[in-house]
């Protein structure tokens, strides 16, 4: 008999095996991301979304306590070019801010997967990530006329 606490065990285990990480990265069709482990989820914007933006200069990140709902704009990234609004990709309350970007915005340009990350929250309804897109489903969509 497998128990819920048992089956999370052996995704650890098999995670620990594994070379590549075990965070999973979802998107939006505004071009954010999240990575979530257990019940906290890491946020940024696209390899797409700062391309389009050009040189980032600067990053208004949410405030650390903020409840967000999904799809709600929750700060903005500016860039030499234009400026775009960030939408949470989940619920959940801001936990901890990138503090680096107020002096290394352009981070965002050269890690956004890693270092350029935005914010980190604890999600309040992680069902909400099954009207996320995987990476392979934001690839295809970035193929289409749609975004």
């Amino acid at each position: 008999v497998t128990t819920p606490e048992v089956t999370s065990r052996l995704s650890s285990y098999r995670c620990l095996a594994k070379t590549s990480p075990c965070l999973e990265r979802f998107f939006t069709e505004k071009h954010e991301w999240v990575n979530v482990n257990g019940p906290w989820g890491t946020v940024g914007i696209s390899n797409h979304a700062q391309e389009a933006l050009g040189d980032v200069v600067y990053v208004q990140p949410p405030e650390v306590g903020q409840e967000l709902n999904q799809g709600s704009e929750c700060g903005a990234v500016e860039s030499v070019k234009a400026a775009s609004e960030i939408y949470s990709p989940v619920s959940g309350v801001v936990e901890e801010i990138n503090n680096t970007l107020e002096d290394k915005p352009a981070l965002i340009n050269t890690s956004c997967y890693d270092d350029g990350w935005i914010f980190k929250l604890r999600l309040s309804k992680p069902e909400e990530l099954k009207s996320l897109m995987n990476e392979k489903a934001y690839e295809a969509f970035l193929k289409t006329a749609a975004h």
